[in-house]
């Protein structure tokens, strides 16, 4: 299936993807270089703590399917680790009293679903690390503290900054 997405994209002149969970395994990793060409895998680390936080605040809402957080991350700098601040993505006023949690966000599924990434992702890291093509990105935040870093880190510019810049 990637395969035949690909080569559609290539046709219609897309010159790039982003796969987003995916490859899992090194098996999985190694299929996919023998399907296309990996210029950069990018991991995106988030501390565990905000990573709990972050899932055990997932809420749904159970009449539109709208995803939010009600997760507030702030923790504090210390030993010489950054602190961190992740707004909460709260809901419009219709949806806030509609809200739900999914069944599999408890704190102990969640940590086992922690441990099982771990288990099969450092490999993973491992294999495009010994090729040259990870790049580590610690999350600084919530999207506005990350995206600006990302995109510096990846050398790109945001198009809206630009023409902030320009004006």
């Amino acid at each position: 299936l990637l395969s035949k997405r690909l080569e559609a994209g290539e046709a219609k002149g897309e010159s790039g993807f982003i796969l987003d969970g995916f490859p899992r395994t090194v098996r999985q990793a190694e299929i996919l270089e023998g399907v296309t060409d990996i210029d950069l895998v990018i991991n995106l680390k988030l501390r565990e703590e905000a990573l709990l936080a972050k899932c055990l605040g997932r809420r749904i809402c159970s009449e539109c399917g709208g995803n939010y957080n009600v997760a507030c991350i702030d923790i504090k700098a210390e030993n010489g680790k950054p602190g961190m601040y992740m707004a909460p993505l709260p809901p419009p006023p219709q949806c806030a009293s509609k809200l739900i949690t999914r069944a599999d966000d408890t704190e102990e599924v969640v940590k086992q679903r922690l441990r099982i990434y771990q288990a099969m992702t450092l490999p993973v890291e491992d294999f495009y690390r010994s090729r040259g093509k990870l790049l580590e990105f610690d999350l600084p935040g919530g999207v506005r503290e990350s995206w600006p870093k990302l995109l510096h880190a990846l050398n790109l510019e945001d198009e809206e900054d630009k023409q902030s810049a320009a004006a």
